[in-house]
């Protein structure tokens, strides 16, 4: 990609606009065309809502606001789609609070793939459409590291086993989407809490893997995915991970079996597809 200066929302170029999945600033109006996945361009809405605003508009689509921040004119985080934005909102899933908006929903009917990023595209982008935002996605092109986006916007750290952890929910959460505003919305100062890791002495995450995929050389992913799919790894698959569910912190907030089963079964299908992909190029 060329080193291009990031332009302002609502002023990208088409090039950049044509790069960023989402699109243009799209009108309060273009909702439908933006769910389309269409470019579009127009004003910005104003006033620029307010955090408290923000949220009530994401829970009653069925997501939550997990945090923001107010990237530089030159955010090193946002420089793969070229644009320049005065809030970053990160949406996402606590729990299994929202997740019910999703499995009522007619991506997670249809039998087609990707339900759930269907999903949130569709929500997060009619939302982004309303306020006059620009919406982009973990899966999106250029792609965008969201756990840096989460390290800017909530106080989140790096679990023994690779996930975010945060105080509250714990390993339980997820990021959806995030919605990029040329206005400053009024932010509090992030508080930074003390990593919930550090006084676990036990660490029972990198104890409890049957096969102990969590070791000194990283993550094993190949033996993870044979013990899943196979049939010694019928508690995994059926109800998660047993090592994020032996995590302490934020127990109270693990998915329900439905919501961990359709995440295992997720992470199997992209497995076989990553190993069917590389034995093609063999």
């Amino acid at each position: 990609m060329r080193n291009e200066r990031p332009q302002p929302i609502g002023g990208e170029s088409p090039r950049t606009a044509d790069r960023c999945r989402s699109g243009r600033l799209p009108r309060a109006s273009a909702s439908r065309r933006q769910a389309r996945g269409r470019v579009t361009s127009g004003p910005v809405l104003a006033p620029t809502p307010t955090l408290a605003e923000l949220a009530r508009r994401a829970e009653a689509v069925g997501l939550a606001v997990r945090g923001a921040f107010h990237p530089t004119d030159d955010e090193e985080i946002l420089r793969p789609i070229g644009v320049r934005a005065g809030t970053v909102v990160l949406l996402g899933f606590t729990g299994s609070v929202q997740w019910a908006n999703f499995a009522g929903s007619a991506e997670a009917a249809d039998g087609l793939p990707d339900p759930l990023d269907r999903w949130s595209q569709r929500v997060t982008g009619a939302l982004a459409a309303d306020i006059g935002a620009l919406a982009i996605y973990p899966g999106g092109a250029p792609r965008l590291s969201f756990q840096r986006l989460a390290a800017r916007c909530e106080a989140v750290h790096q679990s023994p086993i690779g996930l975010l952890i945060h105080e509250r929910w714990g390993l339980w959460h997820a990021y959806r989407g995030a919605l990029l505003l040329s206005g400053k919305v009024e932010l509090s100062p992030l508080d930074r809490a003390a990593h919930p890791c550090s006084a676990c002495r036990a660490q029972p995450c990198l104890t409890s893997c049957p096969v102990a995929a969590f070791g000194a050389d990283g993550f094993n992913l190949a033996a993870c995915a044979a013990h899943v799919a196979g049939a010694a790894g019928s508690e995994c698959r059926d109800r998660g991970c047993l090592a994020r569910r032996a995590c302490p912190v934020g127990a109270e907030f693990r998915y329900v079996d439905e919501q961990a089963k359709f995440h295992t079964a997720a992470f199997l299908r992209s497995v076989a597809l990553t190993s069917a992909t590389e034995a093609s190029r063999l």
